[in-house]
């Protein structure tokens, strides 16, 4: 039986060359970071970290990086506070309704995100939000809600509605009951989609070129204008600390998800 689901040469070599194109455009990035050279291109003559030291240095990147930082927190905030309550209502009330108000969350993942992006650009005008901190962090805290449903749901999926019974029946209220036996148990799924809307906010440029202008000046649109004006290596080297950061924050949620299971 075990043999059944063992997978041949060919599956596994598709695999490996699937996880290599998936990989190697990441992995040149490090040493186009690392080039000694003004523009972008391998190192010629050794490896150099000043394209590393002229992003820490620089008021620009640093202000950019700020922006984007500060955005995305505002923006998870949003996204788990939101799609956290969603999921348990439509865990709670389980109808088929439900299942629609489940795809509607969804529509940012489905919908191309230049669509998206002109239809904020025309909303956001009359509300003056373009160009706007809080517009952008509105836009990108709704986008990242499909990420907090789908991990909330998962987690909610495994939760025993017996002790939710159990906490009424001894005279908890919804509240007291929500705070805690509810969203203890599915910490694990809050925080999974947290990391995911933290890092979609982050990384997102289609939105922020439509809605942002030269008052919001986000890392992804800095290293985009650069792409557009020059080749820095400094993209590069930002490139390189994104990828560091980005996989911090998958390792911090696989550690949690690993102690919960073993909880």
């Amino acid at each position: 039986m075990d043999g059944a689901y063992r997978t041949g040469p060919f599956g596994r070599s598709l695999a490996w060359v699937t996880a290599l194109y998936l990989v190697l455009p990441i992995l040149i990035v490090v040493p186009v970071a690392l080039t000694d050279q003004r523009f972008l291109s391998l190192p010629q003559e050794g490896i150099s970290f000043r394209h590393f030291g002229t992003v820490l240095g620089s008021a620009e990147w640093l202000g950019s990086i700020w922006q984007s930082f500060t955005i995305a927190v505002a923006a998870t905030v949003l996204s788990v506070t939101a799609g956290t309550l969603c999921a348990i209502g439509c865990w709670r009330i389980s109808r088929r309704a439900t299942e629609l108000v489940r795809v509607l969350m969804l529509l940012p993942l489905i919908i191309p995100s230049i669509v998206y992006a002109i239809g904020l650009y025309r909303y956001f005008g009359p509300l003056g939000l373009l160009d706007r901190f809080l517009g952008v962090a509105i836009a990108h805290g709704v986008t990242g809600i499909p990420y907090v449903v789908i991990t909330v749901s998962t987690a909610l999926a495994a939760f025993d509605p017996r002790l939710e019974q159990a906490a009424r029946g001894m005279g908890a209220s919804l509240s007291q009951t929500l705070r805690w036996v509810i969203l203890p148990r599915i910490a694990p799924g809050i925080f999974s989609g947290a990391i995911f809307a933290f890092i979609h906010s982050w990384d997102e440029l289609v939105m922020v070129l439509f809605i942002a202008s030269r008052q919001v000046f986000t890392l992804p649109r800095r290293i985009w204008d650069g792409i557009n004006e020059n080749l820095d290596p400094a993209m590069a080297a930002v490139a390189v600390l994104l990828i560091l950061f980005t996989l911090l924050l998958l390792m911090a949620d696989r550690a949690l998800r690993r102690r919960s299971e073993g909880g």
